[in-house]
C-alpha cells in the first residue's frame, strides 16, 4: 500500500535518529511513561509490540518485569537497530521481526496477555486501522489488554508554529479524514525527525474498535505537557503547554 511504502522508506532512512535507551523524543516524556504505567502490572506478561521501531518501549517493559516481548515493524533498519541493541545489552527475552502485522500469526497457546501499538495508527488509514485492531483481538488471550497511543486528532489544527512538533494540515477536521499530514518532531538535542499522520477523528478510533469486535468500554486519556516537564526544560516543552498532544486507549478482550 502507498502509505505503508512511504512509512517504510521514512523510517528506513532515519532509523538511527530514533535509537535511544533514555528519553530523547518529545513523546518519550509526554506519552510513553504514561502508557507504560497504563500497561501495569507487567510482571510475567507476554507482550506483542506492533510497530515496535527499535524496541525502546519493549525494553522498558522488560525492565518492569514483562516475561517476553515480540516486536514487529515494517522498517528493516528499525528492526536491525533493535537486534543490535538486543545483542549489545544481552537481552534474552525479546524477538524482533521486520514484517506487516497482517502477516503475523501465532498458535492459540501463544496468544498475548498484552498488545501495544505506540503511535502506529497515525500511519494507517481508517480501514487499515480497523484491520489492525481486528488482528489485535485475534492475537489476544481472553482477558488480555490492547493499549495504543496516537497523536491527538486536534493537535494539528491547534498548533500553527513548528517547534518542537507540527503537522502540515490540508483540509478541515472532518473533511480531511484519511488525509496524510507530513510532520516533524524535535528531539531534546535539537535533531528533528520526520513523522506522518493519516488524520482520523476521535470518533473514528471508537468506531474501529467496535467494528473490530472489542466489546468492553475503553479507558481513554488525553495526554499533555505537565508543569514538571516545563521545569525540566522550558524552552523545549513550554510551547506545548495546555495543548492536547496525544491520546491513549486501553481496552480489554472480554
Amino acid at each position: 500500500m502507498k502509505v505503508e511504502k512511504n512509512t517504510k522508506k521514512l523510517y528506513d532512512n532515519q532509523a538511527n535518529d530514533w535509537s535511544r535507551n533514555d528519553p530523547l523524543l518529545l513523546s518519550d516524556y509526554s506519552a510513553r511513561p504514561f502508557v507504560l504505567n497504563l500497561c501495569e502490572p507487567l510482571k510475567n506478561l507476554n507482550v506483542l509490540d506492533i510497530g515496535c521501531g527499535e524496541g525502546y518501549v519493549g525494553r522498558q517493559m522488560l525492565k518492569r518485569g514483562a516475561q517476553h516481548v515480540d516486536g514487529i515493524d515494517i522498517s528493516d533498519n528499525m528492526i536491525a537497530n533493535a537486534k543490535k541493541i538486543q545483542e549489545n545489552e544481552n537481552i534474552q527475552n525479546a524477538t524482533y521481526k521486520a514484517m506487516d502485522v497482517s502477516d503475523f500469526k501465532v498458535d492459540e497457546k501463544e496468544k498475548y496477555d498484552l498488545i501495544i501499538a505506540m503511535f502506529l495508527f497515525n500511519y494507517l488509514t481508517i480501514e487499515e486501522t480497523q484491520a489492525t485492531m481486528e488482528k489485535a483481538i485475534q492475537l489476544l488471550k481472553p482477558g488480555g489488554y490492547f493499549v495504543f497511543s496516537v497523536p491527538h486528532p486536534l493537535l494539528a489544527y491547534l498548533k500553527k508554529d513548528k517547534y518542537p512538533f507540527y503537522f502540515e494540515v490540508s483540509g478541515g477536521y472532518f473533511s480531511a479524514r484519511n488525509s496524510l499530514f507530513p510532520g516533524e518532531i524535535w528531539r531534546r538535542d535539537g535533531i528533528p525527525v520526520n513523522v506522518q499522520c493519516v488524520h482520523k477523528t476521535i470518533q473514528d478510533y471508537f468506531s474501529c474498535l467496535i467494528s473490530a469486535n472489542f466489546k468492553a468500554i475503553p479507558e481513554v486519556y488525553e495526554l499533555h505537557i505537565t508543569k514538571d516537564h516545563i521545569k525540566l526544560d522550558e524552552k523545549f516543552f513550554g510551547p506545548l503547554e495546555d495543548l492536547p498532544l496525544h491520546m491513549a486507549f486501553k481496552i480489554q478482550k472480554v
